[in-house]
């Protein structure tokens, strides 16, 4: 893609951004058909479940549509919409009354990823894999391992939007790895 090419698509994305502000429904359901799917894969990760996933889906685009107006978003709406996305994930695990232990003195154990045999396996078979046995895990380890491994987030951003130390966020991310290649074993 050249540079006239991308200027246009940031242009006409642009416009739809524009439109959405002004409660155009048809620009607003396309950038809903373009942030979806990745979104939808985000909070699908945290909460571990597709109906809440859905739910959380409809309620971050009609916050963001709605809020959308008052922002002054030059560029960077992916990213906004995605820590609307992860909050509002957050808040269902909240709802649903897990409390994350502080854990004080943890020792942290480095994984060997290199342990578990996958091979014979394409990428495509790996991922989806490696996504089945997260959702075996428990919530607060899938939580930290998605928010980490998939989303980037680093244990200070975790221990923040969680509410736990950084700590605990270690903790259980070694603990959700070590949890993640039991289960592969398997």
């Amino acid at each position: 893609m050249n540079m006239t090419e991308t200027s246009l698509k940031t242009m006409k994305h642009q416009d739809l951004l524009d439109s959405c502000c002004k409660g155009d429904q048809r620009a607003q359901m396309q950038i809903y058909k373009l942030y979806y799917n990745a979104m939808y894969n985000t909070s699908l990760q945290i909460v571990g479940s597709s109906t809440e996933a859905e739910d959380i889906m409809q309620e971050s685009f009609l916050k963001a549509f709605s809020l959308l107006p008052k922002m002054k978003l030059v560029a960077g709406f992916g990213g906004w919409l995605k820590k609307i996305v992860v909050n509002k994930s957050l808040d269902v695990i909240r709802k649903r009354k897990i409390y994350f232990e502080e854990v004080d003195n943890i020792r942290d154990d480095t994984v060997d990823e290199s342990t578990i045999e996958l091979h014979g396996e394409s990428i495509n078979e790996k991922i989806i894999r490696v996504r089945r046995a997260m959702t075996e895990l428990p919530e607060k380890y899938r939580t930290v391992l998605s928010l980490n491994l998939l989303e980037g987030f680093d244990h200070d951003e975790i221990s923040g939007l969680l509410g736990i130390s950084t700590s605990t966020s270690r903790a259980q991310l070694s603990r959700g790895k070590q949890k993640l290649l039991a289960i592969l074993k398997n």
